[in-house]
């Protein structure tokens, strides 16, 4: 356990970084942007770059590949191990550029249809957001190129315990973002358009740094990255996992593509109010769940490749009672101090109170539903821990199903906010019924002993939203100024009702608290 917290606390330091500065790349492009139709338009296009992201990349392409390679490695030795892997990726680069190629001409007949057909307008102003979001996906999906390749050799990377690499990798991204939006934005005084644009160019050196770096770092570890094309057994293992893996993972992507098509027909406002909620969930999510994720999914990937699969269980059981035991009090604070949270980090520029008001209860949905995403993530890799990628196909089936018809069902009288309660339920009917089959059907993961631990987890998260709402309301009191009240809320209400939070469920005796405080006390100091 000592060496996972560790490699999670390396993890959770660098995702750290680049959670931050992601963090700032969205003040700055709301500031600069607001809740308009540009800022709508450009996370549109990057919708599908990032689909692929998730869906190749991060998703069922490296859910598929660490496991393999790490019994290839485990079995064979490290020469055999990177041949496999160069026969991988040389057959996702040629899949990528094909699948590259075909978005650009889908995405130029689509602006051709709206252009001069009027496909699905009836306004001059929506006909212009499909137009410019039709023209910004053209030229952002070489992307998609550059960030699975970087994720997928960071996968490799993350099975020969070079975590922070992969953990790095979006910071190049949020830096030449960063400066795009500050050069374009500042120095060259360009707006709405031509600076989502030149935020497109930033996009796309960033891509080119993500996949720089860990070529790098690979061939740092005598990898020697060339093409082949050729046929191996490990090669038919992968695509015996991957295919179902690659059609559930699909199925999840494809609901957040769902989502934002709708939101994108309700106003100019909803795919930026869910973009940025979903962002803010990410932080506490990126930082420690997916750490967490990150370190223990290999480790799994061992065990249940070793004979006997001797501690399996309870390697699953400390991850997940990590996870819950940062996600829960994450949701509670952040659904409770939505509004100070926006307020303080967004209301600049462009972005106004009655935006603030716009995207604070959608907000506070996706925050409750913050524990759900990172049971998921880790029950779905439990299950590709043992090469079955077919029950979270059927999973991931039923959450498409209830997403959808609440989405249909409640976007009319709800809006964009009706959207946000589809995901949420969704993702929770996802992560419950994955965690029950987990157990049920495969019996190495019978023993994780996590319900005791949920129970204390809860219990002092009571306390802890207690402790913030009675704060906040006293703040709020005391404080007429908004912007000091935010302040206030964020650098002070946050951090004494998480010491309460701790106090609380260390005098519950909670199973996983010495581990819990010498992840934070590492952590606090700064230290591997």
């Amino acid at each position: 356990m000592a060496k996972n917290l560790q490699n999670i606390l390396i993890v959770s330091v660098s995702t750290l970084g680049s959670r931050l500065l992601g963090l700032l790349r969205d003040i700055l492009m709301m500031a600069f942007l607001g809740l308009s139709a540009w800022s709508s338009a450009f996370i549109f296009a990057f919708t599908v770059p990032n689909l692929f992201r998730r869906l190749l990349g991060e998703g069922a392409l490296s859910s598929a590949l660490i496991p393999v390679f790490s019994e290839s490695l485990e079995k064979n030795g490290r020469e055999s191990a990177y041949g496999f892997a160069n026969r991988v990726l040389s057959r996702a680069l040629v899949t990528l550029l094909v699948l590259t190629g075909l978005g650009m001409f889908l995405y130029g007949l689509g602006w051709v249809l709206v252009r001069y057909a009027g496909l699905a307008t009836h306004f001059k102003a929506e006909q212009t957001l499909w137009e410019k979001g039709c023209e910004m996906g053209i030229l952002l999906l070489p992307y998609m190129v550059l960030v699975c390749m970087a994720a997928l050799m960071g996968g490799l990377l993350n099975v020969l315990h070079r975590f922070a690499v992969h953990a790095l990798t979006a910071v190049w991204l949020n830096l030449a973002m960063i400066a795009a939006l500050l050069i374009g934005g500042l120095a060259m005084g360009l707006k709405d358009y031509k600076l989502a644009v030149a935020l497109c160019i930033g996009v796309l050196v960033g891509g080119a740094a993500q996949f720089v770096i860990p070529y790098v770092a690979l061939k740092r570890e005598h990898w020697r990255g060339r093409l082949d094309f050729s046929h191996s057994q490990e090669v038919a293992e992968l695509w015996k996992i991957f295919i179902p893996a690659v059609a559930g993972a699909a199925i999840i992507q494809v609901n957040i593509l769902v989502s934002r098509i709708l939101a994108f027909g309700i106003n100019e406002t909803g795919v930026s109010a869910l973009y940025l909620a979903n962002r803010l969930v990410e932080l506490p999510l990126g930082v420690f769940a997916i750490a967490v994720t990150t370190v223990v999914f290999p480790q799994l990937s061992r065990l249940a490749a070793a004979p006997g699969r001797q501690g399996l269980a309870q390697t699953y059981g400390e991850g997940l009672r990590l996870i819950l035991a940062i996600t829960v009090p994450a949701a509670v604070g952040l659904a409770l101090l939505s509004e100070p949270v926006l307020g303080l980090l967004f209301r600049w520029g462009r972005f106004s109170a009655l935006d603030v008001e716009i995207t604070a209860p959608i907000l506070l949905v996706f925050a409750l539903a913050l524990p759900f995403y990172g049971l998921a993530t880790i029950a779905t890799r439990g299950f590709h821990a043992l090469k079955d990628t077919r029950s979270p196909v059927r999973v991931a089936v039923l959450s498409f199903i209830v997403n959808l018809v609440l989405s249909l069902a409640l976007m009319f009288p709800l809006g964009t906010l009706g959207l946000a309660i589809a995901n949420a339920v969704s993702a929770a009917v996802q992560a419950l019924v994955l965690a029950f089959l987990l157990a049920r059907v495969h019996a190495d993961f019978a023993g994780a002993r996590v319900l005791a631990g949920l129970g204390k987890i809860c219990l002092s998260a009571c306390v802890m939203g207690g402790a913030v709402w009675g704060l906040w309301l006293a703040v709020r009191h005391a404080v007429p100024d908004l912007k000091l009240a935010n302040l206030l809320a964020v650098v002070v209400v946050i951090p004494v009702s998480a010491v309460l939070y701790f106090v609380a469920l260390w005098l519950s005796r909670f199973e996983d608290r010495h581990a819990l405080l010498n992840l934070f006390s590492r952590f606090g100091r700064g230290k591997e």
